[in-house]
């Protein structure tokens, strides 16, 4: 092989990689208090694309929101997501303070293919007890860990 052809596959190669990484993690930026006090808005999120089989109750989550509001802006697009809890996953029980928004009975199996989330700040959050179930299609990914924390935090 010449140089230049094996220069030309490490840049190939190098390009597959950086894509790649691009579509499986992001970073992003809260805002809003939705999240305190585990976050504050400034806070730097690294989240990666998850699906809903791999999410667990407890878990941070960033969905896509279904009214186009607040929360975090993805800083490479124009999308909307919010930043919230998973307290319940696929066959979780539902918690009562989530049941009458889903026309079910408290301590009902989540259905399949969605997820019970709520911010931490429940007096400033609007999360599943707005608007039900978030589908596997609205969850962007789970929250690995902040890679910038405001200050207001300590």
């Amino acid at each position: 092989m010449t140089s230049s052809l094996i220069a030309g596959l490490v840049l190939l190669a190098t390009a597959a990689v950086v894509g790649w990484l691009r579509w499986r993690l992001r970073i992003v930026t809260v805002f809003g208090d939705s999240m305190r006090p585990a976050l504050a808005p400034g806070d730097r999120l690294l989240v990666r694309r998850t699906p809903l089989s791999r999410v667990r109750a407890g878990d941070i989550v960033v969905i896509q929101h279904p009214w186009q509001l607040e929360a975090i802006v993805a800083p490479d697009t124009s999308a909307r997501w919010l930043i919230k809890r998973a307290i319940a996953t696929p066959g979780d029980p539902v918690p009562a303070s989530v049941a009458p928004t889903l026309s079910v009975r408290p301590g009902s199996p989540v259905r399949d293919g969605a997820l019970i989330a709520i911010g931490d700040n429940r007096d400033a959050s609007s999360d599943s007890r707005d608007f039900g179930y978030v589908t596997a299609s609205d969850l962007f990914g789970v929250v690995l860990r902040p890679i910038h924390r405001q200050s207001s935090n300590t």
